[in-house]
């Protein structure tokens, strides 16, 4: 039962034949190339078990394969059977004790750690219950991608940053225009508000990201539906997001624009130009009128141009920005 084979190595081991000793140090190839020292041996049914500690990181390991340096095949632990290394046993021990001490703070910490979230949890449990509406079957949220992707080894990932509760939905079908509706609801996401073709991905196939609306695939907020299969599951899945009050936004926008405009200025730039200021919603402003001459300033404001936008009951082209930067607008175009 102790006997094994390495078939890249076309070779037998026998693991309950012990290759070193306690005190020795032995080596990890084709991985990390870290060093580490045997403290203990133990023996059992399957072999023999050599207890390790990683002399840069002190670490605890186990192995139990240890293989000579000059039969080197593949990633694993090798030990020089021609120029064998030892430490001190007074060395090791005070290792042993620095390792021992090292692991229990970090159980200490992760102990911690798992206190914190369960208290976040419990107050998002409660939090999410309270305004998780009995006939929703998806909940609508914003996610925060960040790009983890290495172009130069072809891997290609995202980390999710942050969740944002937006919406619910009665129905669980994808439909781009519930989504949009929902994303002025978020400061951060007001800009996927408004119809753009190039936001709605479409991946229902393996290894797609099914329907979500944003920017990009691996950066930046994407909205999507997640689907309420079982109450309870859902409201568990997000305790930890409904732990922050700032992690829910589910304020219904008023999508309305006012039948006169917010604030006008006239004649910025040259005589021909007006530009007329409006709320476009609860959460985003919005600026019309000949915009050409300043676009790539409003565009450093963090404007969108959209040429669907609805104003006085009709279409007309001009820029969206978050609620944020109403401030600012006033003052570049010199509202009181």
């Amino acid at each position: 039962m102790s006997k094994i084979f390495l078939l890249g190595a076309n070779k037998s081991i026998d693991r309950a034949k012990q290759v070193v000793e306690v005190n020795q140090v032995i080596q990890m190839e084709g991985y990390s190339y870290d060093r580490y020292v045997v403290y203990e041996i133990r023996k059992n049914d399957w072999g023999i078990a050599y207890k390790l500690i990683n002399l840069r990181t002190k670490e605890f390991y186990t192995a139990d394969i240890i293989r000579p340096l000059k039969e080197k095949f593949g990633i694993g632990y090798y030990y020089d059977s021609e120029n064998s290394q030892f430490m001190d046993s007074f060395e090791v021990a005070i290792l042993l004790q620095e390792a021992q001490a090292q692991k229990k703070q970090q159980e200490e910490e992760a102990e911690q750690e798992r206190i914190r979230i369960e208290e976040v949890k419990k107050t998002g449990r409660k939090r999410f219950t309270e305004i998780f509406p009995e006939d929703a079957q998806a909940v609508i949220v914003a996610h925060l991608r960040q790009n983890e992707s290495d172009s130069y080894t072809d891997y290609y990932s995202y980390s999710t940053q942050r969740t944002v509760i937006i919406g619910f939905s009665k129905h669980k079908r994808d439909i781009f225009s519930e989504m949009r509706k929902h994303a002025s609801n978020f400061e951060e996401t007001a800009h996927l508000a408004e119809f753009n073709e190039d936001y709605e991905h479409r991946e229902k196939y393996s290894m797609g990201d099914g329907y979500y609306l944003g920017v990009s695939k691996y950066s930046g907020w994407i909205i999507e539906k997640e689907p309420v299969y079982k109450r309870e599951n859902t409201i568990e899945e997000f305790a930890y997001t409904a732990g922050s009050e700032d992690n829910i936004h589910i304020n219904k926008p008023n999508t309305t624009p006012p039948s006169t405009p917010t604030s006008t200025v006239t004649d910025k730039g040259t005589d021909k130009n007006s530009y007329t200021v409006v709320e476009y919603s609860a959460k985003a402003v919005a600026v019309f009128g000949e915009t050409k001459a300043i676009k790539d300033e409003l565009k450093a404001m963090g404007g969108r141009f959209n040429s669907r936008l609805t104003f006085n009951g009709k279409k007309l082209a001009g820029w969206i920005f978050p609620k944020s930067q109403e401030q600012r607008l006033a003052y570049y175009f010199g509202l009181d």
